[in-house]
């Protein structure tokens, strides 16, 4: 949360010895600049979850899918509060035949068909990580996912398209996602800002999935996500 008055205050104090030293109005305009610099990053930080319920979750909310042939310790740990799922680009599907790239991703019930369903989570994604899925709804009218939020060379895209936030490495930052299955539409915030909104790909049974899981191409050897405070809301 920004403090306006010790902001305020500083900068207050910093254009006024400068004024005295040098007199200038552009100092002035630097000092007017600066708070409103502080100001729209107030304004347009929103809570996302304002409206909605909290759904409570308890340890069978969370299904995990890692490689099917390597126990989940080896993919996936779970240490004061953070998840830690982890993947390699050559590991095997989560399922005997199945065709689709490696994975260690965790599905959060419950799994809904109608109204305004939103995820919220903080993750933190480590250099290197690259061409990996760290967050989806899955199900769809129309194909298997409604979005896929991935991380390209540290920056969120839209499955592998549209930009949603950049330089992401290493730092803890804030998910959400909302679904409003009603009228189709899907949006994006991070860290309380929103990012993105699109039309949905149609009804059907879903749900959220987060940890790593690798793209059909441009993906690094090693792919990790860690996230924390996982939670899930309604309207």
């Amino acid at each position: 949360m920004i403090n306006f008055a010790s902001c305020i205050k500083r900068l207050y104090i910093k254009q006024k010895k400068m004024k005295r030293t040098s007199g200038c109005n552009l100092l002035l305009l630097t000092f007017h600049l600066s708070l409103l610099n502080y100001g729209l990053t107030a304004v347009f930080a929103f809570d996302p979850t304002q409206g909605f319920t909290n759904v409570p979750l308890t340890p069978s909310s969370f299904i995990y899918q890692k490689p099917y042939n390597i126990p989940l310790q080896k993919r996936y740990s779970y240490d004061n509060g953070i998840r830690r799922f982890w993947v390699y680009a050559n590991d095997k599907p989560f399922e005997h035949g199945s065709d689709t790239r490696p994975r260690t991703e965790v599905q959060i019930k419950p799994d809904y068909t109608s109204g305004i369903w939103q995820f919220e989570g903080y993750a933190f994604v480590p250099h290197g990580t690259s061409g990996a899925t760290i967050v989806q709804i899955h199900g769809a009218a129309e194909g298997n996912t409604t979005i896929l939020l991935r991380i390209y060379n540290g920056d969120m895209r839209y499955y592998n398209g549209e930009v949603i936030a950049t330089d992401l490495y290493d730092k803890w930052f804030k998910v959400n996602l909302i679904h409003n299955v009603d009228e189709g539409k899907v949006m994006v915030y991070i860290n309380d800002v929103k990012k993105f909104e699109s039309h949905d790909e149609g009804p059907g049974d879903l749900y959220f999935k987060c940890g790593v899981y690798g793209a059909p191409s441009d993906t690094s050897r090693y792919m990790e996500s860690r996230w924390r405070d996982i939670k899930i809301y309604k309207k």
